[in-house]
């Protein structure tokens, strides 16, 4: 009888882990899609909400932005995406620490000069008590 019962709680905390997991993946799948239309719209609410505070965001290039400089040149247009689509993606968690990896090709018009974009990324978010947050950014050049 005991084993019995050692069984079914080992069971129901397995079955337990493997729902939060989930949910936390969702959850990470949401930040991802609400961080692709904030950086479309440029809206500095949603980029707020979703950037931590210590943002370290890098581009392709190498250029790196802190969060305020992240969120004014979206804002202000001097970066500016048109249409995003994202492919290829994996997530992994651990703890409050979510990867994801996913291949970016983008429409950009940067300072009203229209361009196209393909780069693979890696995405860090941390959890926070009030969700997931963007920690840091690493982009790279991919072959058209």
């Amino acid at each position: 009888m005991i084993k019995l019962k050692m069984l079914l709680f080992l069971t129901m905390l397995v079955s337990s882990t493997m729902v939060y997991a989930q949910q936390e993946e969702k959850a990470v799948l949401t930040t991802v899609e609400n961080l692709r239309l904030a950086l479309i719209s440029g809206d500095r609410t949603a980029l707020d909400t979703i950037t931590a505070d210590n943002l370290s965001y890098w581009h392709s290039d190498g250029r790196h932005e802190d969060k305020a400089t992240f969120i004014g040149n979206l804002t202000s247009g001097k970066s500016d995406f048109v249409h995003i689509n994202l492919s290829k993606q994996s997530i992994k968690l651990s703890d409050n620490v979510a990867l994801v990896h996913h291949i970016l090709t983008a429409d950009t018009n940067d300072g009203g000069v229209p361009g196209k974009v393909k780069l693979g990324v890696l995405l860090v978010f941390q959890k926070y008590p009030n969700g997931w947050k963007l920690f840091a950014r690493q982009a790279y050049k991919t072959p058209h």
